[in-house]
C-alpha cells in the first residue's frame, strides 16, 4: 500500500467512524429525551391555547380544541415526533454530517441567534485561546524541564520534578481554580483599586468593556491569567516527567552513544539526535493535548465562568437542548478523527520508518 492509498484508507476509516459515533448519539438522545420533547411541545401548547383564550374571550370549547390539536400536530411535526425513532435518527445523522446542525431548544448566543452552528463558533474561538495557550506553555515548560531532567538523572533537578508531578497531576483542576480564584480574587486586592481581586474571578471581559481595541486587549489578557495560570500549574510537572521518560528511553540507544563517541558536544546531542529521535512520541503526545483541548474541560469551564465548548456543553446537559449537544459531540470527534490522520502523516515526516513499512506492506 502506498503512502497515498494510506492515506484514502485512513480517511475511509475516519469516515465510517463517524457515522457509527453521530447514529449511536444520535438514537441515545432521542431515546432518553423523548419525554422531555413531549413536555415541551405541551408547554408551547398551553401557553398559546391561554394566549388564545385571553384573545378570543368568546370562543367556544370546540374551537379552542381544535386551536389545541393544530398547535399539538404543529409542534410535534416541528420537533419531529410525528415520525418513528429510525427515521429521527437517520435524518438526524445526514443533517450532521452535512454540517445542517438546526436550531437550538433553549440556548441562544449573545446576539440571539438559535442556530446550533452559531453557539459553536461564538465558543470555539474562546476554548482556543484559553486551553491552545495553556497548553502551549504547559509544554513548552514541560518539555524544556523533562530534557533537563533526563540529562541529570538523579539530580535535585530530577527527584524535584518527579515529585513535583506526582502532587500537581493528583489535582484535579477544577479544585486547583477555585483555590487560585480564593487566593487572587478575593485575598489579595488589586493594587490599582483595593475594592476588587488582583484577578477577576471569571468570565472572559469586564462589564464595563474599555472602548479603545489595546485596552480591550488588556482586559481579555487580565480575565485570561488566572486560569491559564491555573492550568499551567497543574500540569506542566505531568508533561516534564513524561518528557523525562521518553527521552531516557532514547538516550540508551546506539546511536547517542556513537555521538557521544565521536566528540560531539553534549548540548547538539541532546537537541540535535535525542530530541529529534524522541520527536514522534512527544509530538503525538502535543497534538492529542491541543485537539483535546478544543472539546473544552467542562467543569473548568465553568469555575472560571469561561464562555467556551466545555461551558457551552454543561449548558446544554443543564438545559436538555439534544441539537446543542449532538452538534457538540460532531464537531469534536470530527476534529479528533482528523487529528489522528494528521499524527500519522507527522509520523511519516518525523519517523522514515513509517513510509518504509507502508511501502513494504503495498509490495
Amino acid at each position: 500500500m502506498g503512502y497515498g492509498r494510506y492515506v484514502l484508507f485512513r480517511l475511509a476509516n475516519m469516515f465510517v467512524v463517524l457515522i457509527l459515533v453521530t447514529v449511536i448519539s444520535a438514537a441515545l438522545f432521542y431515546a432518553a429525551g423523548e419525554a422531555f420533547l413531549w413536555d415541551l411541545v405541551m408547554s408551547h401548547v398551553n401557553a398559546e391555547v391561554s394566549a388564545y383564550r385571553q384573545q378570543y374571550p368568546t370562543a367556544t370549547e370546540e374551537e379552542i380544541r381544535r386551536f389545541k390539536q393544530e398547535r399539538e400536530k404543529f409542534w410535534m411535526d416541528y420537533y419531529g415526533l410525528t415520525k418513528p425513532l429510525w427515521e429521527r435518527v437517520l435524518t438526524t445523522t445526514w443533517n450532521l454530517m452535512t454540517f445542517n446542525f438546526g436550531k437550538a431548544l433553549q440556548l441562544r448566543t449573545p446576539g440571539g441567534s438559535d442556530k446550533v452552528i452559531d453557539l459553536i463558533l461564538d465558543r470555539l474561538p474562546n476554548t482556543i485561546l484559553l486551553f491552545t495557550v495553556g497548553d502551549l506553555i504547559t509544554m513548552a515548560i514541560g518539555i524544556y524541564l523533562g530534557m533537563k531532567a533526563a540529562k541529570n538523572v538523579g539530580s535535585l533537578l530530577d527527584r524535584a520534578i518527579s515529585t513535583f508531578a506526582m502532587v500537581t497531576y493528583s489535582l484535579p483542576m477544577w479544585w486547583t481554580g477555585m483555590l487560585m480564584i480564593m487566593v487572587f480574587s478575593y485575598y489579595i486586592p488589586n493594587p490599582f483599586n483595593p475594592y476588587e481581586g488582583l484577578f477577576p474571578s471569571g468570565g472572559i471581559l469586564s462589564p464595563e468593556v474599555p472602548p479603545d481595541p489595546f485596552l480591550r486587549f488588556l482586559d481579555f489578557l487580565w480575565h485570561l491569567t488566572l486560569p491559564v495560570t491555573t492550568l499551567v500549574l497543574v500540569s506542566f510537572g505531568g508533561w516534564a516527567y513524561a518528557t523525562r521518560n521518553i527521552v531516557l528511553g532514547t538516550l540508551q540507544q546506539d546511536f547517542v552513544m556513537a555521538a557521544r563517541a565521536k566528540g560531539l558536544p553534549e548540548r547538539k546531542v541532546l537537541y540535535g539526535h535525542v530530541l529529534r529521535a524522541s520527536s514522534p512520541a512527544i509530538a503525538t503526545s502535543v497534538i492529542l493535548s491541543v485537539i483535546g483541548s478544543l472539546g473544552g474541560a467542562m467543569i473548568s469551564e465553568t469555575v472560571f465562568n469561561w464562555p467556551g465548548m466545555g461551558n457551552l456543553a454543561w449548558m446544554a446537559i443543564a438545559n436538555m437542548d439534544f441539537p446543542v449537544l449532538l452538534g457538540w459531540m460532531y464537531v469534536t470527534t470530527l476534529i479528533w478523527l482528523l487529528t489522528l490522520i494528521v499524527i500519522d502523516l507527522i509520523y511519516g515526516l518525523l519517523d522514515p520508518r513509517v513510509k518504509v513499512g507502508i511501502a513494504v506492506k503495498g509490495t
